[in-house]
């Protein structure tokens, strides 16, 4: 049986609904002193590398001090507006269920995301999705560029070998840091990504959501 669950966050367990972006801009203008214009690509990518690429949008070179002032402002505003993502955001259907039940199977479970830790940590707490998640276990944000190295890390710091883990996320991405490690990866349709293309990406099984609990734990537990 699987010891370990890596779950993705944004879109696999939760949706901002436009909040987040709003955060982003926010801290981006704190750091750069330029307001922003427009945004990188964020589907399954990391904090990091939205950053950098967003700065090179407004052609700005950043460096990795930049960034760490980003990632303090960015997690500074979740904490500040922490209500407001209360009230415009939401859990996905079926997540908290899915963390329960895991829990009950007695398989560990953290977070490998593409979020800062200190954002991670209050988008689950306002939607009281943290409460099975072992915070020191997961890799995030700051810790590598690339899905593979974040999936490597937090498999290191789990004491995890990669047969025993199973990743849950919503995009290619996601899916590719599965595959690069030789973890086993649970894809749902949530995001913006169709069925169809995570089945295209090499994902070893594809639900549509987490709202059928028993259908999700037995897959979960299937083993590779």
């Amino acid at each position: 049986m699987p010891r370990l669950v890596l779950w993705d966050i944004d879109h696999t367990l939760i949706d901002t609904r436009g909040i987040g972006k709003e955060m982003s801009a926010a801290a981006f203008k704190e750091v750069t002193g330029q307001p922003m214009r427009e945004q990188a690509k964020i589907d399954g990518i990391t904090e990091a590398v939205i950053f950098r690429e967003t700065a090179k949008l407004h052609g700005l070179t950043t460096d990795r001090a930049d960034f760490e002032r980003f990632a303090a402002a960015l997690t500074a505003q979740h904490v500040h507006r922490a209500s407001e993502l209360r009230e415009r955001g939401h859990a996905l259907p079926g997540a908290a269920t899915a963390l329960d039940a895991l829990a009950r199977a007695g398989v560990r479970q953290t977070v490998v995301t593409g979020n800062v830790r200190g954002a991670a940590e209050i988008k689950l707490s306002v939607f009281g999705l943290d409460s099975h998640i072992q915070w020191d276990a997961g890799a995030y944000g700051e810790d590598a560029d690339l899905r593979p190295g974040l999936v490597e890390i937090a498999l290191a710091r789990s004491a995890t070998a990669a047969p025993d883990a199973v990743l849950v996320g919503d995009t290619p991405a996601d899916v590719e840091g599965g595959l690069g490690t030789n973890v086993r990866v649970i894809a749902v349709a949530t995001g913006r990504t169709t069925a169809e293309d995570l089945r295209a990406a090499g994902a070893h099984v594809v639900l549509p959501d987490l709202t059928d609990t028993d259908a999700f734990v037995k897959h979960v537990l299937a083993g590779p």
